[in-house]
């Protein structure tokens, strides 16, 4: 038996998340299904995340265990060829037994993105939130620095059927960019809440409406209410851009 770690980027456009759903097509029953094809089977996949309907990867993480012997770099070919466009397998190797993708995880990091201009951009249709008012992104950077350190995000997470627990995180990078009309909010994080990134990039353009100041994030993040915060930005900006694990989890014996 072998433990395997596959590293993937998706265009989340034509799917509902990874996770399996019922009448929804998600990552994970494409993925499966090109597993399937190559091994006959369909092992159990463990996802570094949920990810909701709409939002892309440029690096997903999944761990799966096989009893086959067939090489990484065959394995990661050969779920290309099965896999549809719009999915991609970057990465394949082989990682200690107790390694899973969503427990070993020490971190993310995800990128939200902005058209910020009078005009849409078609090619960036589904890809980025087309925002035509005018944007301070120095002054939206000033309110994202309030993100960093360890707070409880309450504020900053939607309520669902999922148990609660602790709802502290540690923001070690928060900083708002622009390139020519692209407006990119990049947030990392030990751990991240049911859209919490969206719910920060609706309030951060809640401080570019003028409805809120930066220095009101830390009376929000303190309120511990979700309804002192902004809006939940849509889906279709966010992308997981990393995923971090530390060095020790990759060590085989």
């Amino acid at each position: 038996m072998r433990n395997l770690l596959l590293t993937i980027r998706y265009d989340g456009r034509n799917y509902h998340g990874w996770q399996i759903q019922k009448n929804a097509v998600a990552v994970q029953d494409v993925f499966q299904q090109a597993i399937r094809r190559i091994l006959g089977e369909s092992p159990d996949l463990k996802g570094c995340s949920r990810t909701d309907s709409g939002v892309h990867a440029y690096e997903y993480c999944i761990s799966l265990k096989i009893d086959r012997d067939i090489p990484c770099e065959r394995f990661q070919a050969a779920l290309n060829h099965f896999l549809p466009p719009d999915i991609a397998v970057t990465g394949c190797r082989e990682v200690p037994m107790e390694f899973h993708a969503r427990y070993s995880c020490s971190g993310k990091e995800y990128v939200y993105k902005i058209w910020n201009h009078p005009v849409r951009d078609p090619f960036l249709d589904g890809r980025a939130l087309h925002y035509w008012y005018p944007l301070d992104e120095e002054k939206l950077d000033r309110a994202a620095q309030y993100y960093l350190g360890r707070h409880d995000f309450t504020s900053f997470c939607t309520s669902d059927s999922r148990e609660r627990g602790d709802l502290c995180r540690t923001v070690t990078k928060s900083e708002v960019r622009r390139d020519g009309s692209l407006v990119t909010f990049t947030v990392a994080a030990d751990g991240f809440l049911y859209n919490m990134v969206r719910i920060m990039v609706g309030t951060l353009l809640r401080v570019a409406e003028g409805k809120f100041e930066p220095g009101d994030v830390p009376r929000i993040l303190e309120a511990q209410n979700r309804k002192a915060a902004g809006p939940t930005a849509p889906p279709h900006g966010l992308y997981l851009q990393r995923v971090f694990y530390p060095p020790e989890a990759f060590s085989l014996p």
